[in-house]
């Protein structure tokens, strides 16, 4: 293993890391991922002034950005005994944002269903990037599912992924280049080339976590029958993510929608502009109700990756003994 430890440790640090998440939750103040954000907004301040060799630039930035922290995290990592394996769980709780999931989206739904548009589309706008003053009911719904099931790789399954393959400091290099991603990665005129680099890093570090969630949205489908349901997920995927812009939340969300059995993507509003967006899943649009059922899909989905890594672990200790 690239930590240095052993399967079963990294598995069961795996478990303690989520539970501190689902216990603790977001630190109230200075969360380390906040002040990255603030050194990645003031490096691109500094390095994206001038119009040549954006991309050049971009690529500068990303490594000051995310290469120093992750062997920190790497070399704390490797403090001997109790104290090395502390840091694996404390990065990894750190890094990951289940319980922030829940926190942010559920409130809205609840805002829905006892008619608070104003508050809903308040709470929503602090998740997502589109437009939400004049957003409908369904928008709302619609956006807060959308975040569940996309965040739910990014904040979940890629951390625990990462944390798999290359413990405490894998959990945070792909965290911090997937938040650059998320900076980043807009393709115009300002971030086009600028963080061309950190959207394609991201896609690499993205590709394989992304795709075992999607094949856990399908196996974890409920609606209409689970084999049913679990079908509908699979065709959903297989149709539908390569018309998405993004190669990897495409198979998620669409993968996502169909396990739920529920329409997403579709017109939204970015600047004062409707950006029409492929069509995702299958059945009625997203109601207030199925944000807490997207919830549920990526709780349940974090359950099935737990009860996996264990065994998974104790097979690969055999192997290897």
């Amino acid at each position: 293993m690239l930590s240095g430890l052993p399967p079963l440790s990294l598995a069961l640090l795996l478990v303690v890391g989520v539970a501190l998440d689902l216990l603790l939750g977001e630190t109230p103040r200075w969360h380390p991922l906040v002040g990255f954000g603030n050194l990645a907004s003031a490096l691109e301040r500094r390095l994206n002034k001038r119009v040549g060799w954006r991309i050049g630039r971009g690529a500068l930035a990303w490594a000051l950005a995310v290469l120093p922290l992750t062997l920190v995290a790497a070399a704390l990592c490797r403090l001997p005994g109790p104290a090395g394996l502390a840091v694996h769980a404390a990065l990894l709780y750190l890094c990951l944002g289940l319980r922030s999931l829940r926190d942010h989206t559920l409130p809205i739904g609840a805002a829905l269903a006892a008619g608070d548009l104003d508050r809903a589309r308040w709470l929503t706008s602090h998740i997502v990037s589109r437009d939400t003053k004049q957003a409908s009911e369904a928008e709302l719904a619609k956006a807060g599912a959308e975040s569940l099931l996309e965040n739910g790789n990014d904040a979940v399954f890629g951390t625990l992924f990462w944390f798999l393959v290359a413990g405490g400091a894998g959990a945070v290099l792909f965290r911090l280049a997937n938040t650059l991603d998320a900076m980043w990665g807009y393709r115009n005129e300002r971030y086009n080339l600028f963080g061309r680099v950190a959207a394609r890093i991201d896609d690499v570090l993205n590709y394989v976590p992304a795709r075992l969630t999607a094949l856990s949205y399908i196996l974890l489908a409920s609606r209409s029958g689970r084999l049913r349901g679990q079908l509908r997920a699979w065709r959903c995927w297989r149709t539908q993510a390569p018309q998405w812009s993004s190669p990897n939340a495409g198979p998620v969300m669409a993968s996502g929608a169909g396990a739920l059995g529920v329409t997403l993507g579709g017109a939204a509003v970015y600047d004062g502009e409707v950006e029409l967006r492929p069509v995702l899943g299958s059945g009625p649009a997203a109601g207030a109700a199925d944000i807490e059922r997207a919830w549920h899909l990526v709780w349940r989905t974090t359950l099935l990756w737990l009860a996996i890594a264990l065994p998974g672990a104790l097979l690969a200790g055999g192997l290897h003994a």
